[in-house]
């Protein structure tokens, strides 16, 4: 069953990991879908070629969340392609994990522009042009609500930002009758945080269930979150970690 059949939605940083595994299912689940990418042409191009292969309505389009201006653009871009907007989800995001000594201002202008100002400008966005019973969607990170470890100030600030912003914008847009929720993942087996990796074993021994995480796990609760079954949820933070932060 299509329950997402002809809506149009956008993702942020699309082209690989969760991003890639959320395109995938809302495209499945009938979205017309376009995805933003900032370097990874060829891995964004790849993304469509397989998905269009499938019979799937999918596109990609550059866009940096670092450049002020550029997600509001790729938004335009869409709905100026396909009339209107349903669902938002920002994706994209970024991590500078070092010593808090060794930060710079400019490391605090980069992961907030990225992770959270960007998020902000889509929002903008999302109150003038997202349809009514429209979807807007962030993901986060576990983080936000635990740091086990030195060197995650900056990006647990960062996505602890994000948890005011969803239940704001949700008495912001209710009213339009569209919904705002944030997903917090824990550890997930991606490029950037392999179930293999140096760190993973002793990430494994915090969680109540001691494995990582799948990306399509993360896309299902996405996809549900932008269907009509989820038209009674807003404001709400779901964390999908394993029991890391129980």
């Amino acid at each position: 069953m299509q329950k997402l059949k002809n809506k149009i939605a956008l993702v942020t940083g699309g082209s690989r990991g969760m991003g890639a595994a959320i395109v995938k299912q809302l495209a499945q689940d009938g979205a017309t879908v376009v995805f933003t990418y900032v370097n990874g042409k060829e891995k964004a191009q790849s993304l469509v070629n397989e998905l269009t292969g499938e019979g799937l309505n999918v596109s990609a389009v550059k866009a940096d969340n670092a450049v002020e201006g550029e997600i509001t653009s790729a938004l335009t871009q869409t709905v100026e392609k396909f009339g209107k907007l349903d669902i938002l989800v920002n994706n994209a995001g970024i991590y500078a994990g070092k010593p808090m000594e060794e930060h710079t201002l400019q490391d605090y202008n980069l992961t907030m522009d990225v992770n959270v100002k960007a998020i902000f400008e889509a929002a903008i966005f999302a109150a003038q042009k997202l349809e009514k019973a429209g979807r807007f969607i962030t993901i986060g990170s576990n983080m936000a609500d635990r740091v086990v470890a030195a060197q995650g100030t900056l990006y647990s600030m960062s996505k602890s930002a994000l948890s005011g912003l969803t239940r704001g914008l949700a008495r912001d847009l209710g009213p339009k009758g569209i919904t705002v929720n944030l997903v917090q993942p824990g550890p997930v087996n991606t490029d950037m945080n392999p179930a293999d990796g140096s760190h993973a074993d002793h990430l494994r021994s915090l969680m109540a269930i001691p494995q990582y995480g799948d990306p399509q796990q993360i896309a299902e609760v996405v996809t549900y979150l932008a269907s009509p079954s989820a038209s009674y949820t807003t404001g709400s933070i779901i964390t999908i970690d394993g029991g890391f932060n129980c």
